[in-house]
């Protein structure tokens, strides 16, 4: 490789903080059979970059094997002795798709040139002898890239986490109410009585009618009713999980509703059994309009609402109360609006204190013997994280508990 004649190796740093702040620098992979070419940019560029050179194919492809996802930049020569640069660029982009890929030749045919665009997806293509202002403003350039596509995957991978952790909440949370359904089918079926046959035609005596037992009046026609809102529910839960699906994509802006729309929604569709709803109440002291997230919102309010509902079944006097509101302003500060909230408050038996304090940091439970398995509050959290907002949990054993939804100003 020809150097430049205004190349001047620079010292390299000797301290150990510069040696530390060099490990916390992209790592860019250089590639060239010469060693003076490689001593040359490792010394130019160690001001910016952990320059980590390799001699050849098979050296560069150990070293981003060895070093995986560290690997930043990959600038490599294009004649070298056995393989060609352009081996190397084809299988970094097969194995390692995260590297942005640099070509330099001194060899400009046009073969070349469209090989490496076409193959091997290079990003820019530096010619010999290397102009120093321009081979740095292009590792800027191809820096600037490797981190745009460093925080595109990792938003796709928090979609795709977002995605598994949803799928798994709403199976849960779908498997409640379906077995209600089951059950209240099952007592429907199990009064069922077969109408009795005519002596003379064996014929059944009513035709078309169906026959049921009932231990009180009305218990066949409570339980169809029941089942019915359970079913209703189901649909209202996948219905969200799809509309939430589909605002997850770009560009998409989902319709405003406020805190209190939600609630009344909430307190419509969910469904109640025996005397549940009269004990749920809702108070709204300062609505206020929720983030666009209105369907995965409603999976939080209506988690909440179930674990609330379960913890009072055993309470003499049962309440839940669903409040909206926001903090009062801070005196003497300037004025603006407080942070809104949601509060969840019920006077159950409460929690322990040492399952608590990990509710919503793993996936603990207090009803794993009937299918509980923790993960209710841990969605919960990250809905409310991927919105700004956090979640916050206040309990005393015997003296019920407050699950409050905090969004932002």
């Amino acid at each position: 490789m020809s150097l430049p004649s205004s190349a001047i190796p620079a010292a390299a740093p000797a301290d150990p903080a510069a040696a530390t702040a060099a490990d916390a620098r992209p790592t860019l992979l250089f590639v060239d059979d010469e060693p003076q070419s490689c001593k040359w940019f490792a010394r130019t560029f160690s001001d910016e970059f952990d320059v980590v050179c390799a001699d050849g194919v098979d050296a560069a492809l150990a070293l981003l094997h060895q070093r995986g996802a560290g690997v930043a930049l990959l600038v490599t020569d294009y004649r070298m002795p056995q393989r060609t640069g352009l081996d190397l660029l084809l299988a970094a982009r097969r194995d390692h798709r995260h590297v942005v890929r640099l070509m330099v030749t001194a060899f400009a045919e046009k073969d070349v040139a469209i090989a490496a665009v076409n193959q091997g997806q290079v990003f820019r293509i530096l010619e010999k002898p290397l102009d120093l202002a321009l081979t740095r403003a292009t590792l800027h350039d191809a820096l600037a890239l490797y981190r745009a596509q460093a925080l595109e995957r990792a938003l796709q991978e928090n979609r795709m986490i977002a995605i598994r952790e949803t799928l798994g909440f709403l199976a849960h949370e779908l498997n409640t109410p379906l077995v209600t359904v089951r059950g209240f089918v099952a007592a429907v079926a199990d009064r069922y009585q077969a109408p009795p046959a005519d002596g003379a035609t064996g014929a059944p005596a009513q035709a078309g009618l169906a026959c049921f037992s009932e231990r009180r009046a009305g218990e066949v026609m409570e339980a169809l009713a029941g089942a019915q809102r359970s079913a209703l529910y189901c649909q209202s839960l996948v219905s969200a999980f799809v509309r939430s699906a589909r605002e997850a994509y770009p560009g998409v802006v989902g319709a405003p509703v406020t805190a209190g729309n939600l609630v009344q929604a909430l307190l419509k569709e969910y469904p109640f059994e025996g005397d549940e709803r009269g004990w749920v109440e809702s108070e709204v002291h300062d609505d206020f309009v929720l983030p666009g997230q209105r369907d995965l919102l409603f999976l939080v309010l209506s988690t909440l609402t179930k674990n609330a509902l379960l913890a009072l079944h055993d309470a003499p006097e049962p309440r839940l109360r669903i409040v909206i509101g926001r903090e009062a302003p801070v005196p003497g500060a300037a004025p603006r609006p407080g942070q809104p909230w949601i509060r969840f408050i019920d006077n159950g038996h409460g929690i322990a204190p040492e399952v608590l304090e990990r509710l919503t940091r793993e996936p603990v439970t207090t009803r794993a013997a009937s299918g509980g398995n923790g993960m209710g509050l841990m969605f919960c959290r990250r809905v409310l994280q991927s919105l700004g907002g956090s979640i916050a949990l206040a309990s005393e054993p015997g003296r019920g508990t407050t699950v409050s939804l905090h969004f932002k100003a």
